[in-house]
């Protein structure tokens, strides 16, 4: 197995402590939004968003005039973490209390939008949990007009789009538009798959943003030191290459491929007896846990495992069992395919297994956080990608290797999102701190840029890694000069096309650099700092803007990739990139930076110009510039002369 990041927390136990009203660190930073009207709260898994809804849906109850809260979740397992909770015994001043037929999150659908409708009427009722779908059914029976005076809270706020075809996204929009109702939103995630938005941007910029960041959240636990994102290559069937990264040892969760990915084998009662087979041998199924009893094979000890993707009477018992298991022994493995992945809580694990590629970043973040709850039983989490390994002979080699370097871009982003940021300045000052990196020629940002940068730099990132154009760069087809002062501006502008030529590249400034470098890469080394940036070292005094743009930021993520895969499949993945790159069109931006920059210092090194038949992905790209520019100039000519 290979972890593209490891990341070390220092245990300082600042995220889990809590204040006189009972607060822990997040939900103090959410409850000073608590008066206004729209709230966005972005905070990992674990970091206790819904105990922060809590709070803010009281004090609106008993202090700002709001009448009813409502509570809405992805699905009803969920709904447990709204549950009766008992705030008043930590110092809040009251507790979350509410009569529970209005928890609409059991089993099955029947009378519920009744229900719903009765609780909007009940004027002693305060407090309604239910799932987005049955929101949905029921708001589409209602007039927005009785939503007044009511807070709507909307966990996993993700699922929301301004698709035409996101059904939640049009309850919220008309909730927006023709009710005064507050709104909530609670992710752990703000990044979709599919590139959609999740607001508007007008009706977003109507939110007050609440963001907690993952670092702070990992660094702040008490037991869990260290986390590693990896994957890990296989051939052939999955079934076969599993037991190569399973330690039955670990607590562990295992997502199966959905069985219209690429990865399945379109027969998910073999996967998991596959799986099973690796563990040991079956003994027998608890009736009353739904939990299978298998002997491991190299010692005999029984370990149990929870099936959730079989979908028998069994699995209700089995999902019953774990909603409500509370010891460490009570689970060992579960295998699972599309549950038990948002807001499922497990604290023991230490092992997230997927398998197969996820096209969604949200997904995957999701999956991460199932193995990053503190815990006493473990130190240290793992989440661990197995990916098929492309066929360089296969007909559908261009989807598998498009496939592996979303794989590992999604590993790229992790360690953005769950790495230590640090400070950058352009000078050294008396105010600087130690963490506080020096860089000649920075751009301090401004005041629109640092709210960009404060509330939307993941996000940024998550796109950056999700475009096609930008994902060849992780194979050295543009050279890091194009990737970093062409395509992410271009991009960037995209993104915010409100800025300003010098605003943006404030922003890129510092979306390069907060790429590039981490606070756990800086070193000291005979009295002298260093950092270590795409695996090579610099000293900190001597950083420069036109340095980091001369480092490719996939660097780490190529050279990790090229130990693990052949030389034959390396050159399939060097055509295959050239021959994408040869239909993207070129822009104005690259053409013009290689021809001034790049072309120039070739021609002085090797006395020749540029050969577009390079077996060199950087000398072909110089060519083919060239080409373009020859191209360019000749339709102005043409244009000049007609």
């Amino acid at each position: 197995m290979t972890n593209v990041i490891d990341v070390e927390y220092k245990s300082t136990g600042k995220s889990l402590n809590i204040d006189n009203l009972g607060m822990r660190e997040m939900q103090r930073k959410a409850f000073q939004k608590r008066n206004e009207k729209y709230i966005l709260i972005k905070a990992p898994p674990a970091s206790g968003k819904s105990r922060a809804l809590m709070f803010i849906g009281l004090d609106k109850i008993y202090n700002q005039g709001i009448q009813k809260v409502i509570v809405s979740v992805p699905e009803r397992t969920i709904g447990k973490s709204f549950q009766k909770t008992f705030l008043k015994k930590n110092g809040f001043f009251a507790d979350w209390d509410f009569d529970e037929k209005y928890d609409l999150c059991t089993p099955g659908d029947e009378g519920k939008t009744v229900l719903f409708r009765n609780f909007l009427n009940d004027t002693s009722a305060k407090i309604l949990v239910c799932t987005h779908s049955t929101f949905r059914r029921s708001y589409n029976q209602l007039n927005p007009e009785i939503f007044n005076n009511t807070l709507v809270a909307i966990d996993e706020f993700h699922h929301v789009s301004v698709d035409e075809a996101n059904k939640l996204g049009r309850v919220l929009n008309t909730l927006m538009k023709k009710s005064n109702a507050h709104i909530v939103a609670m992710t752990g995630s703000y990044f979709r798959g599919d590139s959609v938005a999740v607001l508007l941007p007008e009706d977003e910029a109507l939110f007050k943003i609440v963001t907690y960041n993952y670092y702070d959240q990992l660094n702040g636990y008490k037991y869990l030191k260290t986390l590693g994102i990896g994957y890990h290559f296989y051939q052939g069937e999955y079934i076969q290459a599993i037991d190569e990264v399973l330690d039955t040892n670990k607590k562990t969760i295992i997502h199966i491929p959905h069985t219209i990915s690429g990865e399945s084998l379109k027969d998910k009662s073999r996967e998991v007896d596959g799986i099973l087979d690796v563990i040991g041998e079956f003994q027998n199924r608890d009736k009353k846990t739904g939990i299978l009893n298998i002997k491991r094979k190299n010692d005999g000890k029984i370990l149990k495992v929870a099936d959730l993707v079989t979908d028998t009477k069994d699995r209700e018992v089995t999902l019953d069992f774990l909603r409500s298991m509370s010891k460490l022994d009570d689970v060992d493995i579960i295998i699972a395919m599309a549950m038990a992945i948002e807001g499922f809580d497990w604290p023991y694990c230490e092992h997230a297994l997927t398998i197969g590629h996820r096209a969604s970043l949200t997904q995957i973040i999701q999956i991460i956080g199932r193995a990053t709850r503190d815990s006493e039983n473990k130190t240290h989490s793992q989440f661990t990608n197995l990916i098929v390994e492309p066929d360089a002979e296969s007909n559908e080699v261009i989807i598998s290797v498009n496939t592996m370097l979303k794989a590992i871009s999604a590993s790229l982003l992790m360690e953005q999102v769950l790495a230590p940021n640090v400070n950058f300045k352009s000078t050294k000052s008396e105010k600087s701190d130690d963490d506080d990196v020096v860089v000649k020629g920075y751009k301090k940002p401004s005041k629109k840029v640092q709210e960009i940068i404060d509330t939307n730099l993941n996000d940024l990132k998550a796109n950056m890694l999700q475009d096609t154009n930008i994902l060849k760069a992780m194979t050295g087809a543009v050279s890091p000069e194009v990737l970093n002062k062409v395509m992410i501006p271009e991009f960037l502008q995209k993104q915010h096309p409100d800025l300003t030529n010098e605003e943006n590249e404030q922003l890129r400034q510092y979306f390069i650099l907060n790429t590039q470098i981490k606070a756990g890469q800086i070193k000291e080394k005979n009295n002298t700092k260093i950092i270590t940036v795409a695996n090579q070292f610099y000293n900190l005094d001597e950083l420069s803007i036109d340095l980091i743009d001369s480092i490719n930021p996939f660097q780490k993520a190529y050279e990790v990739t090229s130990k693990h895969i052949n030389s034959n499949l390396l050159k399939a993945i060097s055509n295959i990139m050239h021959s994408q790159s040869n239909r993207i069109s070129m822009s104005d931006g690259e053409a013009i930076l290689l021809w001034k920059e790049k072309i120039p210092q070739f021609q002085k090194e090797n006395g020749r110009l540029p050969d577009i038949n390079s077996v060199n992905e950087e000398e072909k790209r110089m060519a083919e510039a060239i080409e373009y520019l020859k191209r360019k100039k000749r339709e102005y000519l043409k244009n000049k002369k007609d």
